[in-house]
């Protein structure tokens, strides 16, 4: 008997003591969802702003008005995507996009020229990719790159030395660069496809 009370008594402690952190990390949990959700919604309009190249200050007040100057949200079909007006014009339209990295899922931004002509620009907020290596797809020099970038081209993105190369890749990180250019052609190539079935 006394060696099962042996027994009982750690594994009723630890039950016990998992109870308590379970609901200390659910109450945490529960009591930051908002700023949770806050804080996500401002990274999201972080990257609109950026691809579209609209400059702000960096505090959070500046994102989230100078945003909801010049950004409407629209949603077609189950999907999002965002279109940029200064004075009543389209400047540009955004989209989220996303492919298969080398350890996980890619997911980003690009903006387009009202025609679909032009990449305004591009940005990434979510991917596994080696820090140091893929990671650095997050760096300005390489999302820079796609700025104003033509897309009236069968392969928009390609990668130098390579005939008609217009994207440096990233060095020591070809999977994820190949898949960061596999991601924006076919992207482009799909939207391509829908506005023509839309024309």
């Amino acid at each position: 008997m006394a060696r099962k009370k042996k027994i009982l008594y750690p594994v009723l402690f630890m039950i016990l003591l998992t109870a308590v952190f379970t609901f200390v990390l659910a109450f945490i949990n529960a009591s930051s969802i908002d700023l949770i959700r806050e804080q996500e919604e401002l990274r999201i309009q972080r990257s609109i702003l950026y691809v579209f190249d609209v400059a702000h200050e960096d505090s959070d007040e500046s994102v989230s008005s100078t945003f909801n100057q010049f950004i409407t949200t629209e949603t077609e079909d189950s999907k999002t995507y965002y279109v940029y007006k200064t004075d009543g014009e389209i400047k540009g339209y955004a989209f989220e996009f996303s492919g298969k990295g080398l350890w996980g899922t890619i997911t980003g931004n690009i903006a387009l020229a009202p025609k679909f002509d032009k990449i305004l620009g591009v940005d990434f907020i979510s991917h596994s990719e080696t820090p140091g290596l893929g990671g650095r797809i997050d760096e300005d020099w390489f999302k820079e790159q796609f700025r104003d970038m033509d897309v009236n081209t069968p392969s928009p993105v390609i990668f130098k030395p390579a005939e008609g190369g217009n994207v440096d890749a990233v060095t020591g990180a070809t999977l994820t660069s190949n898949s960061v250019r596999d991601m924006i052609n076919s992207f482009i190539e799909k939207i391509d496809q829908e506005v023509m079935v839309n024309e």
